[in-house]
């Protein structure tokens, strides 16, 4: 248990009931820390040995649900709650219908995801209600070359109608794709205080391809990070804008890398009529130098948030018909971004640049009408005037 993830109080009879405190991690028993010990990656020690993983076996936490290599699956109806780390995990399945369940985890719990859909073709996932301690409804396809031998991606999936409350991410896609994901449409769910609410996630030697996933007719209210979050440079370092750097963070540079099989790749996403209130970021996209976050469209969205919307490492992103409201800060970046197009933007004024455009950006189309100043559109040191064309 972190403590960062729990009160006060909540954390002090924790610790009141016994275990092992190191640092500002609480474990349930001896057993327990070797095996977080011992582990370089997740949660799965770097031992063979049956006798060892003996010793650690208060680490070794299964999923509730677990169904593998199966067809013709259907749940619907059960509560799924506290389960030792994914409450449902269906793998290498077919035909898989997942409705009218409640799946609860408390909102602390470690890896405490709802359902894992990973490897699967051909899936309905409706009329849901989660409430977990992490990604609420989360599609994989296994992990960096363990996934890409597999060669099996999760596709042909219908996600509607759901709800989530408490969740790392409301619908995820990620980290661990390195399969592929393709063929997913996401309508009428609803966040309600969820992390993140539309979240894609993956890193450098995953590969994989995460393609053609539409999206529409969501509702996020009170969220408290990223109500959009597309971050591919998940558990490792990214690059950070230099106006925005406080004296806290780390200074990073942004370096291009090889492109290989173990390059992930998003692109073709489509996300239309999206509805955000009293949350922190509005949107976050975020692809790699070498492999950009390719034709990702948002369309029919207001956004309500402390912070706008800020897209790096980008190329042919569309914000057509998008409106910013409540931010103190200016409601579009742009950074080492190409082929963006801007059109039916609308902000609210509040003394700050409506735009800014830095880094190597190039062809940035924005619509004349939106704009009644040039002072609006702020362009960083060494941005050619080339880079952004008014139409």
């Amino acid at each position: 248990m972190k403590k960062g993830k729990m009160t006060e109080s909540q954390w002090n009879n924790l610790v009141k009931s016994g275990g092992i405190v190191e640092g500002s991690n609480w474990f349930p028993s001896q057993s327990f820390l070797d095996g977080y010990n011992a582990s370089s990656s997740f949660n799965v020690p770097d031992i063979t040995d049956r006798k060892e993983l003996g010793k650690m076996k208060d680490f070794l936490r299964p999923v509730m649900i677990s169904i593998r290599e199966s067809k013709r699956v259907l749940l619907d109806g059960p509560t799924f709650q506290n389960s030792p780390a994914w409450n449902i995990h269906p793998l290498m399945s077919e035909d898989v219908i997942i409705r009218n369940l409640n799946v609860r985890n408390p909102w602390y719990s470690q890896n405490g995801d709802g359902l894992d859909l990973e490897s699967c073709k051909n899936a309905l996932i409706y009329n849901n209600t989660f409430d977990v301690g992490d990604d609420a409804i989360c599609i994989k396809s296994g992990k960096d070359q363990d996934g890409r031998d597999r060669a099996i991606p999760t596709e042909n999936v219908i996600i509607k109608n759901n709800i989530v409350y408490h969740g790392h991410g409301g619908v995820t896609v990620g980290s661990e794709m390195s399969s592929g994901v393709k063929n997913i449409h996401v309508s009428n769910c609803t966040f309600i205080g969820t992390d993140i609410g539309l979240r894609f996630k993956s890193t450098r030697g995953r590969g994989g391809v995460v393609e053609n996933i539409w999206i529409s007719n969501i509702d996020m209210i009170g969220i408290p990070t990223e109500a959009i979050g597309f971050n591919m440079f998940y558990t490792g370092n990214s690059p950070i804008i230099e106006e925005d750097q406080s004296e806290e963070d780390e200074a990073r540079e942004e370096k291009m890398m090889p492109v290989t099989e173990e390059t992930p790749v998003f692109r073709n996403i489509s996300m239309k009529n999206i509805q955000v209130t009293n949350s922190e970021t509005a949107a976050f996209f975020m692809g790699l130098p070498e492999m950009k976050l390719e034709n990702v469209r948002l369309e029919n969205a207001i956004l309500e948030a402390k912070n706008g919307i800020t897209a790096i490492d980008a190329a042919g992103l569309e914000l057509i018909n998008v409106r910013v409201l409540g931010t103190d800060e200016v409601p579009l970046t742009i950074y080492n971004s190409q082929g963006v197009t801007v059109s039916g933007y609308e902000f609210e004024k509040n003394g700050k640049p409506a735009v800014r455009i830095l880094g190597n950006s190039d062809q940035i189309e924005l619509d004349q009408a939106d704009f009644s100043s040039p002072d609006q559109i702020s362009k960083g040191n060494g941005l050619p005037a080339s880079a952004v064309k008014l139409k």
